[in-house]
């Protein structure tokens, strides 16, 4: 049919049947094979790219969406993961040997002798990498030089002794209690070891002679007074170990990366002979 021109001066020849009017827009190109994919406005004459080709409109290139990795802690400043468990990967299978390195810069003594009994979890955590031989051999020799005075047939030689034989019993008594507690400490650490624990054993010993030495202290002072054999330092005895039992046990669990009871495994013998030497007064 052929077309005319209105008034207006539109053209007004008729579409094929099927076909839409379009009444002056502008039509913009189809895809090339017409398969539903996406048309691409540019500068007129920008050739589109070819399929599987470059494309300069796709991510990651100038002026356009660029893919990246977010690696931040998904913990508030200051709130790390749970002990033993990564960020990404909580809930997984524990496993022996993965905690983390230094924590923390060494404690000062007095920081170090307080946070054993008082705050001993962050404490045993933030000495793990560091050795303390200084502070564990000081207090357990002037507990040892103490220990004497808390056994009543000790006690009662010691006095009776002159000052030339009482002096020697009294440093020998410091030395052995020493080098007990210092055997005990490696056969917790060789133990803990053995139970696919991680720590060195350095702070495991030293931190052991500290721990059996602090938390004995309050029977012995009082044992001073009453004498070894009363009802009450025995019962002070037996809390005072279950009290060096829970802290022998978080101490190899921090220090060595093992589960409580694997840490209480690990600290059975020292604590079956601190009872039965120490604390039942059979030393």
């Amino acid at each position: 049919m052929a077309g005319f021109r209105n008034g207006r001066g539109r053209d007004n020849r008729e579409a094929p049947q099927g076909q839409p009017q379009h009444h002056g827009a502008r039509q913009w190109p189809q895809g090339g094979n017409g398969h539903g994919e996406p048309e691409y406005f540019g500068d007129p004459g920008t050739p589109r790219p070819p399929q599987g080709g470059y494309d300069p409109y796709a991510a990651n290139n100038p002026g356009h969406t660029q893919a990246f990795s977010v690696h931040d802690d998904p913990y508030p400043q200051g709130q790390g993961a749970p002990y033993g468990q990564d960020a990404y990967t909580q809930g997984a299978t524990y496993q022996a040997g993965s905690a983390p390195g230094p924590v923390g810069p060494r404690l000062h003594w007095k920081q170090l002798l307080s946070g054993v009994i008082l705050r001993p979890a962050p404490t045993y955590l933030q000495m793990r990498d560091y050795a303390m031989w200084a502070p564990a051999l000081i207090v357990t020799f002037l507990y040892g030089l103490l220990a004497v005075f808390g056994f009543d047939g000790a006690r009662e030689d010691v006095i009776n002794a002159t000052l030339g034989t009482a002096i020697p019993y009294v440093l020998f008594t410091g030395v052995a209690i020493t080098i007990s507690f210092f055997v005990l400490g490696v056969v917790t650490h060789t133990l803990a070891r053995q139970l696919q624990g991680d720590g060195a054993w350095q702070p495991t010993v030293g931190m052991s002679m500290l721990i059996a030495a602090l938390t004995d202290t309050p029977r012995l002072i009082v044992g001073m007074f009453l004498g070894g054999d009363e009802s009450f330092v025995q019962l002070l005895g037996w809390v005072t170990w279950l009290g060096a039992g829970a802290l022998l046990t978080t101490m190899v669990a921090k220090s060595h990366d093992l589960p409580w009871p694997k840490a209480l495994a690990a600290s059975a013998i020292q604590l079956i002979a601190l009872l039965s030497i120490i604390k039942l007064g059979t030393f």
